[in-house]
Order: C-alpha cells, then structure tokens, then sequence
C-alpha cells in the first residue's frame, strides 16, 4: 500500500505526573514516530510502558510537558476546534447512562458530532442493529465495548485512535472488528491502535512501535521487528544420538542451541538453509527427527524479548 504525508508527528515527547523529583514521575520520556495517512500504526507494551499516556496527548486530552504534536497539521491540545471534528477516539473504557439504549446512546452523542453518521448505520457497522432498543446495562461487556466503537465512527474521522479495541470480545466479535478496521483503512482512515493482543498487532498493522518505560525501545513492519530474532527449528533424534553427532553447527547457520529432557531445539536467521541442512545429513543416516517443527519467531516472542520487565511507570 501507498501512504500519503504524514498525519501524525510526534517529536520529543514526553508527559510528566506530579512534581519533579521523587515526588512525581515521567511516564513519556522523549517519544517520536510519524504516522502516514491510510496506515495503521501499532503502539505496543506491557502495563505501564507509556502507551496511554502517549494516546491520550495525541488526542489532545491533555498538555504533553514538553515535545511536539501535530495531528492532521495541528496541535491537538492548543487547536483542539480544529482537530477534535476530524478524528474518532475509542478509549479504553467507555461511560454511558445505564438507562438510556444503544440507540438512544448513539443519537445523543451524534447530537455533538459533526456530519453524523445516521443512528442505524452506525450501530450496524458494528453489528448492534439487533440490540438498538437494549438499555446499556443490559448489554454485555462486549456489546458495550462494540457501542464505544461505533461512536469513534460516528464523525466518519479522518483518524481514528483506538485504545484497546477488542478487549471483552468472544473470537468472533474480534476478527469482525479486524474486518471493519481493515476496511476503514482501505478506505483511507488513519488508524492508531494499542493492543494487548500481540495476534492483534501482527494481523492488522502496517508498522508498530514497542514501549518500554515511556521510551520507544524498537519499531518497524510487523516483519521487521519478527526478523531481528532468530527461527526455531525443534525435534528429537532416537536414543543414542546427541546434539554433538549433528554437522557443526555454525556450518548448518545455528546460532544457538538448547537440549532439554530428549528434545533439540536449534536457533538460526538462516531457516531454509538450516532445516536443509539438517533433513540431508539426517536422511543420510536413516535417522527420523521426531517431533520436528521449524518456525520463524513469532511478534509475542520479539515482545516478551524487547519489552522485557517494566519499572512500574504508570500507563
């Protein structure tokens, strides 16, 4: 896919809680990322890693304490008038009148929007046509969390921020949110979404950034963050047979290794060169490789090795 300009700058951010010193903490510490119109862009990281925190300057909810913001060419917090029409925001936690219904919820929040999308169709884009006269507290948590979606879409935004999306949701719902953020996309919508749902970010995004202690600590395609970290090729050879009677391994491309309780497991950026290796010399000696399974690394194992532990630094 093409992108056009950027939408999104992000510059030396940073957002600070409480006076300085011991008595309050910086939870952005010098974040920058651009994003490209009609991309969807992942932020990722544990609890604590900054994600919110970042969101929320770039919708303008709050003042960063230092660095710069540009969204759509605007400050979103100095020029929200101009911003705050053009885009959709999904927080991580929405808050309705238990009493009203979706639909009542819907037509009342249009009532602020700007060129709103009619009741129905916004309830249907997110499959709640069936529930329209529900009351909310009616609703399950995942119905609810549907309803927040279709509200980020009532404006048709031109940027759409989503803050975990898909939390509360069964499979089903999940992968029919994929389709509909897929969809918004090809039809041009900027999209940034934070997830805790790694399957999430790797099926949905065209480029992701990994927090760690309010610092941007890797970022790339979802195939380039996945390729600093080597394959896995994993089997057993029969009794008798050790991890010293393989070829040299660095001739076969492995990295690294590990034997645990009877199985192999060998490490490569070579995959093909490797496992090819290693089927020849083990059809040479008549030997089957129980168990065998080669894998490239997945986005969870780039995570867990790039996010690693966090200092407890607030969301």
């Amino acid at each position: 896919m093409d992108f056009g300009e950027s939408v999104i700058e992000v510059s030396g951010l940073r957002r600070r809680y409480g006076q300085s010193g011991d008595k309050g903490y910086e939870a952005v510490r010098d974040v920058s990322f651009t994003v490209r119109r009609g991309e969807l862009f992942a932020l990722l990281g544990t609890n604590g890693a900054g994600k919110t925190s970042t969101v929320e300057l770039l919708e303008g909810l709050a003042r960063p304490t230092a660095g710069r913001i540009r969204v759509l060419g605007h400050d979103p917090y100095e020029e929200r008038g101009a911003v705050r029409p053009r885009i959709g925001v999904m927080l991580q936690e929405g808050g309705f009148p238990s009493e009203l219904t979706a639909a009542e919820t819907v037509r009342m929040w249009a009532g602020c929007t700007t060129g709103a999308r009619p009741v129905d169709e916004a309830l249907g884009l997110v499959g709640l046509s069936g529930r329209a006269g529900v009351r909310i507290k009616q609703l399950s948590g995942g119905e609810r969390r549907r309803l927040d979606l279709a509200l980020a879409l009532l404006g048709r935004p031109e940027v759409l921020f989503l803050d975990e999306p898909t939390t509360g949701l069964d499979p089903e719902a999940r992968h029919t949110t994929w389709e509909l953020v897929r969809r918004l996309r090809e039809e041009g919508t900027t999209v940034l979404l934070t997830t805790h749902y790694l399957e999430e970010a790797e099926a949905l995004a065209d480029r992701l950034a990994i927090m760690r202690e309010g610092q941007i600590v890797a970022t790339g395609t979802p195939a380039e963050v996945i390729g600093a970290y080597p394959a896995r090729i994993r089997f057993a050879m029969p009794d008798g047979w050790f991890v010293g009677d393989l070829p040299p391994l660095a001739e076969l491309g492995v990295v690294g290794h590990e034997e645990s309780g009877g199985r192999i497991e060998l490490q490569t950026r070579e995959l093909q060169r490797t496992l090819t290796g290693l089927l020849l010399w083990a059809r040479d000696k008549d030997m089957e490789l129980e168990g065998l399974d080669a894998r490239t690394a997945s986005l969870e194992e780039a995570f867990l090795a790039i996010a690693g532990a966090t200092s407890g630094r607030g969301e």
